[in-house]
């Protein structure tokens, strides 16, 4: 039976990425620097306004999951992505970057691969237009119990409590590895979420063992300010950790308040700045890291992320955590 370190539930999303301008935002009636879903309609029509794209697997925590993947450690994917073109393109580039792709393409069926049109601005604002498709169907009966009670963390995507069977699907996985002994969070995945969700999400968090936000995601969560929201939300659950753009992060558990500066970068491309975060995080969270270190860990994932065009790590990020002497 195969041993995760690390799986993720989410989104299977084929990031499909452009520049532009913010002239070119203004015309499309593109809000600059937030996520919005899209109906196949218009994702369609922006589609074919993309010039120059590159294609990519995406989806925010199946990038997390492959920046781990990308660590050495052993990390699979439960998401779905129809058996088309674009859906084969995803399971295999998932696979080839070391990563588990668990539930194969599924055949037949109306909904197609989703796909998120994401415009790069020249100040590395990433607007993302996403189509959801087949992905926003995963359930239940996609979790199996002989992989989430092999994973010894299993990392969650709030976005797909957008969907009743995302939720069911959430509450069996989250079960199921911790009666094995395996650690689970989730990631608050963004405000808008958050309010769209709240009651599950405060009942959701009592039931994990840590969650993953940034400042605006916590002060919706319990409609309060950071540090209140921070302090409750340490008490609810094994571990909160907020995300601050370039100020800090914020680790919390019940018996210790960690923080992390964070070094300031111009970015090329923001894109997956949260998901790399997390990857770096969980790497440490996984191999029994301080929470100092893993929050530092998270921060050069970071870092590295948005020093280029893409989601995913281009450098190697154990050589960046051995030159900064974390490993």
């Amino acid at each position: 039976m195969t041993k995760y370190n690390l799986i993720g539930i989410g989104n299977a999303v084929v990031d499909v990425i452009t520049q532009c301008d913010d002239s070119f935002l203004d015309l499309m009636g593109i809000e600059k620097g937030i996520m919005q879903l899209v109906e196949q309609k218009r994702g369609e029509m922006l589609y074919a306004a993309m010039r120059d794209r590159t294609q990519a697997a995406g989806g925010s925590v199946a990038n997390t999951v492959a920046g781990v993947g990308a660590l050495g450690l052993k990390t699979g994917f439960i998401g779905r992505v129809h058996d088309d073109a674009l859906g084969r393109f995803y399971a295999e580039e998932m696979e080839r970057e070391g990563t588990t792709f668990v539930n194969k393409p599924v055949p037949g069926g109306e909904l197609p691969t989703s796909r998120s049109m994401i415009f790069v601005s020249p100040d590395g604002e990433r607007s993302m237009n996403t189509y959801l498709g087949i992905s926003s169907e995963v359930g239940p009966d996609d979790v199996s119990d002989a992989v989430a009670g092999n994973a010894e963390i299993l990392f969650l995507e709030g976005y797909l409590y957008d969907k009743p069977k995302g939720k069911e699907a959430f509450i069996t996985a989250a079960r199921i590895t911790r009666e094995a002994g395996g650690k689970a969070g989730i990631a608050l995945s963004d405000p808008f979420c958050v309010d769209r969700h709240r009651d599950d999400f405060r009942q959701l968090v009592k039931e994990l063992d840590y969650v993953i936000g940034n400042e605006h995601e916590w002060e919706s969560l319990y409609q309060t300010d950071l540090s209140t929201a921070l302090e409750t939300a340490s008490n609810e659950c094994g571990l909160a950790v907020c995300t601050r753009s370039d100020k800090n992060v914020v680790l919390i558990t019940r018996d210790q308040d960690v923080v992390v500066d964070v070094t300031p970068v111009a970015p090329v491309d923001a894109t997956g700045a949260g998901d790399q975060f997390a990857a770096g995080f969980l790497y440490g969270f996984a191999t029994g890291q301080s929470l100092e270190i893993a929050g530092k860990m998270g921060c050069l994932c970071a870092a590295e992320v948005i020093s280029h065009y893409g989601a995913r790590p281009h450098t190697d990020m154990k050589e960046i955590f051995k030159a900064h002497g974390l490993i």
